[in-house]
């Protein structure tokens, strides 16, 4: 059972020096990023840093501008040179997801949910040609709507895009940044929080984000142990309903153990 990446880290496109930096920081993934990091002074000039790095055959996710900002026809044009790259799309809705996917055929996609709009069209979106998962853009989306993303304030938007990228199967979507970067354990208790409501992956914006990231969606001892023992029962009832600590296990239950086990396997193969 093939996992996705868990850590995501984002990168501004106009500092090209920090590309392998972030590449050896231990994230599954870096996010070259055109558009919030980037002033509008220099957009074309991380645009050429990006396309000439992806050039050397280099494997990136690139977050490029939204559909409605002038910048956003020269990114698909350098996305197209570079088959290789995922596409992150800000701001996506069912509009700018199908012209980013006319536009770049064969090419992953992950649209970014922040907009009230893209929320209301998420299904929609998630049923789009082309895109493999969805990411949630939480701070854009506090700041449209004046939700503040504390406590449980948003877990409905979250289980939301939780479920339609189920239904939609896609891989599971990647929860939004923390803003704060200082405190390792509150970064490990968010991207907790994060795989318990059923995200995939938490974006990052700093590298000290990473190791707490990667380690909140790694199963523990007790889960894997009890995985094994799980999927091991079923084998011995040749995939007949049987138990495991005085509970019941039958092909849900074995499902779950399943997942548990490829996640430990993707944490051992990707740190």
């Amino acid at each position: 059972m093939e996992r996705t990446a868990r850590s995501i880290l984002f990168v501004p496109g106009s500092r090209p020096d920090r590309f392998e930096k972030a590449r050896n920081s231990g994230a599954h993934q870096i996010a070259i990023d055109l558009e919030d990091a980037v002033s509008p002074a220099e957009k074309n000039e991380a645009r050429a840093a990006t396309a000439a790095w992806l050039g050397k055959g280099n494997v990136a996710t690139v977050r490029i501008n939204a559909a409605d900002t002038e910048w956003f026809k020269g990114d698909l044009e350098m996305m197209a040179g570079a088959p290789q790259a995922t596409v992150m799309l800000p701001k996506a809705d069912f509009r700018s997801v199908r012209e980013t996917a006319q536009a770049l055929p064969g090419h992953k996609l992950i649209a970014l949910i922040e907009t009230v709009k893209g929320f209301k069209e998420l299904r929609s979106v998630a049923e789009s040609s082309g895109v493999t998962r969805l990411a949630f853009g939480s701070v854009d989306f506090g700041t449209e709507t004046g939700i503040t993303d504390e406590g449980d304030a948003m877990t409905a938007i979250r289980t939301q895009i939780i479920i339609e990228s189920c239904f939609a199967g896609l891989e599971p979507p990647v929860d939004g940044v923390s803003v704060g970067f200082a405190n390792p354990d509150q970064m490990n208790n968010d991207a907790r929080r994060s795989r318990q409501l059923g995200f995939g992956g938490k974006l990052c914006i700093h590298p000290k984000q990473v190791a707490a990231v990667n380690d909140a969606f790694t199963p523990g001892a007790e889960e894997v142990d009890w995985a094994r023992r799980v999927v091991a029962a079923m084998q011995s009832s040749s995939g007949g309903a049987t138990t495991v600590d005085g509970k019941m296990v039958d092909k849900p239950v074995v499902v779950q153990a399943e997942r548990i086990l490829a996640d430990f396997q993707f944490a051992k193969e990707n740190g």
